[in-house]
């Protein structure tokens, strides 16, 4: 491991917005702040948003200088991706934003029923193959998952740049009769001025240097499920 990334690792232990629990505090159990965020962590009772997968935290960072008033948590396994945005937001003075370090797998044991008010999953890996489908953020098996604590029709949003987990989503969302607000196979050509649709993540411009088309979709859990895999994928 590099010095680098241990160095990283060590200032992570030092930020006070940035929770790093450990296997044994979310494996079947339900971690201390689960119900308690507003209470706890923010202290004030402005509406939670999720980034899932969210790597260096962009999409929570740039959400967060937008939105004063509500509060944005980012949530990624990678450890020297979230120091990034950990710090950033400390830098910047946002007390309105932070972050946890787990497997999206455990999501259920940090967030109580109506907790969270909406969700962003920003350019996941798409689980190419049909036999990993379960393992995609936006999958019928964490739609079960995200409605344990999302509001009642909550919002899920996905960027993404892969066109079959677009396809993929869209099926779904169709499939278990959800409320769609937008889906588009290129964002940037259809909505240009949407500051919020404009954050754009270090792997965002990355595909964009590539030509590659930004594909977006809004939908929301217009009913608590349960949720079923596309018929078709």
């Amino acid at each position: 491991m590099g010095k680098n990334k241990l160095k990283r690792f060590a200032e992570n232990e030092t930020f006070e917005n940035l929770i790093q629990p450990s296997f044994d505090e979310v494996f079947n159990t339900d971690y201390p702040l689960k119900g308690n965020w507003n209470k706890q962590f923010f202290k004030n009772q402005n509406p939670i948003i999720l980034e899932l997968g969210c790597g260096k935290g962009e999409y929570s960072v740039g959400l967060a200088r937008m939105f004063p008033n509500k509060n944005f948590i980012g949530i990624d396994i990678k450890g020297a991706r979230l120091w990034r945005g950990a710090k950033t937001a400390l830098e910047d003075g946002l007390k309105n934003v932070g972050f946890i370090r787990t497997r999206i797998d455990h999501i259920k044991s940090f967030f109580a029923p109506n907790e969270v008010d909406e969700i962003w999953v920003t350019f996941p890996d798409p689980q190419p193959r049909p036999s990993k489908a379960t393992k995609r953020l936006t999958s019928s098996r964490f739609l079960n998952y995200y409605a344990n604590f999302l509001k009642p029709n909550g919002v899920i949003h996905l960027k993404t740049d892969n066109q079959m987990l677009h396809q993929y989503t869209k099926a779904l969302v169709e499939q278990n009769n959800l409320k769609m607000h937008v889906c588009t196979n290129d964002l940037y050509a259809e909505v240009s001025d949407d500051p919020i649709l404009g954050i754009k993540t270090f792997y965002e411009q990355q595909f964009l240097e590539q030509g590659l088309p930004i594909t977006y979709i809004k939908f929301e859990l217009s009913h608590g499920g349960p949720f079923h895999e596309p018929i078709i994928e």
